[in-house]
């Protein structure tokens, strides 16, 4: 896992460039598809150091990891027989058994399924491949991805524009508590909502 720390660190090498919002935009549209580093880790630095700017981080993130997702359902519904031993064996978080249940996760959950990698730690990578592998409904996957992926990177800014870095260390150490706590506040939200229409 060492090289995956050294990734982590020239990732976080970028906030200090001038070229920090093209490398976040490129981050968020690579880590869509290929890439294990997420774009909080950028996002997160770059907000802690120029506050005034974070809903623009935000959006930033969102725009390069939407059109990332949609390359990724591109390369699942296109280029999946001669790319899929690529990423099983050099994508980290792609395996074969991993990927054989996401079918009957679309089958069931449609846009939730989609929200839940795009918002919590799931690999969203994972996801926007399997969605085009398994050709579910692209409106529904864009819409899923601009939803949760907004909510998250909105999220993550905002809580640092307000807090600044004393929420840095809780949001890297609970983000996954937070993220899955926020979901099921969501989801029971809907279940509410419809059992009362």
């Amino acid at each position: 896992m060492r090289w995956l720390r050294r990734l982590y660190d020239w990732v976080l090498s970028w906030s200090e460039s001038p070229h920090a919002r093209p490398a976040l935009f490129f981050l968020a549209l690579s880590e869509a598809s290929f890439f294990p580093v997420p774009p909080d880790v950028l996002l997160m630095a770059m907000c802690l150091a120029l506050p005034a700017a974070s809903w623009t981080f935000a959006a930033i993130a969102l725009a390069g990891s939407v059109l990332g997702g949609v390359g990724g359902y591109l390369i699942g519904y296109a280029l999946w027989g001669v790319a899929a031993p690529f990423f099983f064996h050099y994508v980290p978080g792609f395996n074969v058994e991993t990927f054989a249940s996401m079918r009957s996760l679309f089958d069931q959950y449609g846009f939730l399924a989609v929200f839940t990698a795009g918002f919590t730690p799931v690999p969203y990578k994972i996801i926007t491949i399997s969605a085009g592998v398994f050709q579910i409904n692209f409106p529904v996957f864009v819409v899923a991805s601009i939803v949760s992926r907004g909510l998250r990177f909105l999220l993550v800014a905002g809580l640092l524009k307000k807090f600044g870095p004393p929420i840095r260390e809780l949001i890297e150490r609970y983000f996954n508590l937070f993220s899955l706590l926020f979901l099921l506040l969501l989801v029971g939200g809907f279940l509410l909502v419809r059992h009362l229409l």
